[in-house]
């Protein structure tokens, strides 16, 4: 960020997902709890442990060079769960975490109808003085997540818990909403006087685009955050139904990827390498 200024995070759910947008050029990847639990077939509410999560950090990590932002959601409970999560994460290869101030367990943000219910101010700032406190590497970044115009609460509200988790020691605080369109988000950044950046998760209003936020002028994470998994799984319902429809796959081969590109992304080439070098 301090050399490019917005830098463009894309949400991945897999080491494969992860390959794809290093090469498509992005910044930095995003842990996504809501992929990772799509992954699975179970809602995004607290269901995925972190033990699930952590595992396939890790195998993104391995895959890929680009800094990997973690989505803990609420930390995996109260202050004293953070500081066992913050050493596990920086442990296993993230660049930053971002813990929001719900209760545990929490209901996605999105959903209609979603239980959104938040912590007291001075329990979360608990939670980020402990995730500060905890992590070894000072350029490992604890983003705060306020929920508050998500719930509800309003921009004021929103704007009080922000200050209260600057205060507490937070490098960036990301601001959510799920209005369709981006008045809400736009107004919150040009309202907020606080000393840290901020970060945005533009998927209910898409048409805040680049030029756009740039002109807002504090905000220097833009999250992608939903996007893989749904490129994925429309994808697949279209191939899938496609093969059912024409009775075979005649049609549908010519118009998914080749293995020869399935195998590339494996590194199948360095793997035969390997194998004349050291199969005796």
């Amino acid at each position: 960020m301090a050399e490019r200024g917005l830098v463009h995070i894309m949400a991945t759910h897999s080491p494969l997902s992860a390959v794809l947008a290093e090469e498509a050029g992005f910044d930095g990847l995003w842990a996504s709890g809501f992929e990772l639990s799509a992954l699975y077939g179970v809602p995004d509410m607290s269901l995925i442990s972190m033990t699930q999560h952590l595992d396939m950090l890790r195998a993104i990590a391995g895959r890929s060079s680009l800094p990997i932002v973690a989505d803990i959601d609420t930390g995996y409970g109260n202050a004293i769960n953070v500081i066992h999560a913050i050493g596990e994460y920086e442990r296993a290869g993230a660049s930053a975490v971002v813990i929001e101030d719900k209760t545990f367990p929490k209901v996605t943000s999105l959903v209609d109808g979603g239980r959104q219910e938040l912590l007291r101010v001075e329990e979360f700032q608990g939670k980020i003085e402990a995730a500060i406190n905890t992590r070894k590497d000072p350029d490992f970044l604890v983003i705060a997540r306020t929920e508050a115009l998500i719930a509800g609460l309003g921009e004021k509200e929103a704007l009080k818990r922000a200050h209260a988790y600057e205060a507490a020691g937070a490098d960036m605080i990301l601001i959510h909403s799920k209005k369709k369109e981006p008045s809400e988000i736009e107004s919150f950044a040009r309202a907020w006087d606080g000393n840290v950046p901020l970060t945005i998760v533009p998927n209910a209003y898409p048409e805040l685009d680049v030029s756009r936020i740039e002109a807002l002028g504090n905000i220097r994470m833009v999250i992608y955050g939903n996007y893989g998994v749904r490129a994925a799984t429309a994808a697949m319902q279209s191939a899938f139904r496609r093969i059912i429809a024409d009775g075979g796959v005649q049609n549908v081969h010519k118009d998914i990827a080749p293995v020869e590109e399935i195998f590339r992304l494996q590194r199948t080439d360095e793997t035969k390498v390997n194998e004349r070098a050291f199969l005796r």
